[in-house]
């Protein structure tokens, strides 16, 4: 499996805004500049979050980001389904293309769809607050206070 940077980018802004107290505004520039990231790229990875009420938008001078919600609420596996749109693995699991001459007895199709699942299995186990469980060791790596 493999997710596009859209995604990681989007999991790495909510987990930058997740350690934040007492849901201090962060900024795309703080953002950018931990994860050497462009911030033209992630104003649409905030927006598409803001879009999927992940995040809040406060703007402003004083303006920044922040949780919609409390990190314990926001599940990773539905995080990814929403920021990814392809999970098309194999050539047939696309609807309207041309399919594989053995597609009608192929079990590969099988064996991926029930390994798709799976990796969302485990996903869905997490939620944000899970992954900043080790909030401290977090913040020094990325330099906040």
């Amino acid at each position: 499996m493999n997710l596009k940077k859209y995604t990681d980018y989007g999991l790495r802004v909510l987990l930058f805004a997740g350690m934040k107290e007492n849901e201090e505004l962060v900024n795309i520039k703080e953002i950018s500049e931990v994860f050497n990231i462009s911030q033209h790229h992630l104003g649409k990875i905030v927006h598409e979050l803001n879009k999927l009420e992940l995040i809040e938008t406060i703007r402003g001078r004083n303006g920044g980001i922040r949780l919609a919600k409390p990190a314990e609420e926001i599940n990773i596996g539905i995080v990814v389904r929403q920021l990814e749109n392809d999970f098309n693995m194999l050539e047939c699991f696309e609807k309207g293309q041309k399919h594989c001459v053995i597609e009608p007895g192929c079990t590969l199709k099988h064996v991926v769809n029930r390994a798709l699942h799976a990796f969302f299995k485990v996903l869905d186990e997490y939620t944000l607050k899970d992954l900043i469980h080790n909030e401290q060791e977090l913040k020094e790596l990325m330099g906040i206070r």
